[in-house]
């Protein structure tokens, strides 16, 4: 049985439906440019457990450098909710604190995926 949890963005414009047949996955933080700025803890599933159910538009798209990771967030409240990822682009990653139910400070201990230094996609 698939687990569905409703995620969504603090003025509730946005909401996701997301499947976590194995609970919180791939849990951590990142140091890139973007992730280290926004501070978020994240988890991942495949594109497909990841559903908009409101507010398709009100969600705003950023690419930046490669431009294949695609970051979602609220254009009313500026809450980032997800992102296609660049190393897996099969998955989403989604903001945990956004999830219904949990309390972030129960993920104080996720360590950081050095994506500034060490991204699985760039070439050294």
């Amino acid at each position: 049985m698939d687990i569905v949890k409703k995620l969504s963005c603090h003025c509730g414009a946005i909401e996701l439906a997301l499947k976590l047949p194995n609970g919180l996955e791939k849990l951590r933080k990142c140091n890139c440019s973007i992730c280290s700025r926004r501070n978020a803890v994240v988890a991942s599933v495949p594109l497909e457990n990841l559903k908009i159910v409101k507010g398709h538009s009100e969600l705003s798209r950023y690419t930046f450098n490669t431009h294949t990771a695609k970051h979602f967030f609220c254009s009313i409240c500026g809450i980032y909710t997800h992102h296609q990822r660049r190393s897996v682009p099969t998955e989403y990653g989604f903001n945990i604190a956004c999830l219904e139910g949990v309390n972030i400070e129960d993920y104080s201990h996720i360590g950081y995926l050095d994506g500034k230094n060490n991204h699985p996609k760039d070439i050294r």
